[in-house]
C-alpha cells in the first residue's frame, strides 16, 4: 500500500496559493480514479482510496501535516519507503520537478512538521514555485496565488508529475530521478 498525501491548506482562499501544489496534484491524481472516501476523524484528512493507494490531503494546515499523516501511517501500517509526499519548493525554480528521499526541511514548515511525527526518509516529490523578490516576503509569496501564466504551465507540470508518482511505486527513486526531473 502507498500512501501519497499532497501538502497544502484546507479552505478556498488558499486553493489556488504556491503552497497548495500538493493539494492541486492530489486533486487531479483522484477525479477520474474510482475511489472510496474514509471517513475517519482522527486521520484530519480528506483521505481517498483506491485500489492499493491512499490518497491524503491533511485538514490539520501545513504546519502540523505530520499530526495527520502519523494517524493514517500508524492505523495502516505503512513503511516510510511507502510514503510519497508531494509539496512546493521555494529553493527550485518555477516548474522544476525533482525527487529524493529523506534530507532537511529547508524551512518549510510541513516537512518539518511530518520529519518530527513520521521520521525524514519518505519520498519527496519538490515541485519549484521560486522565490519571491523580497526574502522577507516569503509567507506572503507562498500563499499568493499562481499567476494566469503559472497556471497555464502547471497543466503540463502536473500530468508530469502524476507520470512520475506513479512509476515511483513501482520503480527504484534513481529511475524515476532520471526520467521524470525537470528543470
Amino acid at each position: 500500500m502507498h500512501l501519497i498525501v499532497g501538502l497544502g491548506n484546507i479552505g478556498e482562499k488558499y486553493h489556488l496559493t504556491r503552497h497548495n501544489i500538493g493539494f492541486l496534484v492530489i486533486d487531479e491524481m483522484t477525479k477520474n480514479l474510482s475511489t472510496s472516501n474514509i471517513n475517519n476523524s482522527n486521520f484530519q484528512s480528506t483521505l481517498l482510496k483506491s485500489g492499493y493507494n491512499l490518497f491524503a490531503k491533511p485538514t490539520t494546515y501545513m504546519n502540523n501535516s505530520g499530526i495527520a499523516v502519523h494517524a493514517i501511517k500508524e492505523y495502516y501500517k505503512i513503511e516510510l519507503e511507502n510514503i510519497i509526499v508531494i509539496h512546493d519548493d521555494l529553493d527550485l525554480p518555477f516548474g522544476t520537478v525533482k525527487f529524493k528521499i529523506g534530507g532537511g526541511h529547508g524551512g518549510h514548515n510541513g516537512l518539518r512538521s511530518l520529519d518530527s511525527h513520521i521520521g525524514k526518509d519518505y519520498i519527496r516529490v519538490r515541485i519549484g514555485i521560486g522565490k519571491p523578490a523580497d526574502k522577507n516576503d516569503v509567507a506572503n509569496y507562498v500563499l499568493s496565488n499562481f499567476s494566469k501564466e503559472e497556471l497555464n504551465k502547471l497543466q503540463d507540470i502536473i500530468p508530469h508529475t502524476i507520470k512520475a508518482i506513479e512509476a515511483l511505486k513501482t520503480e527504484e527513486i534513481d529511475y524515476v530521478k532520471s526520467k521524470f526531473t525537470l528543470k
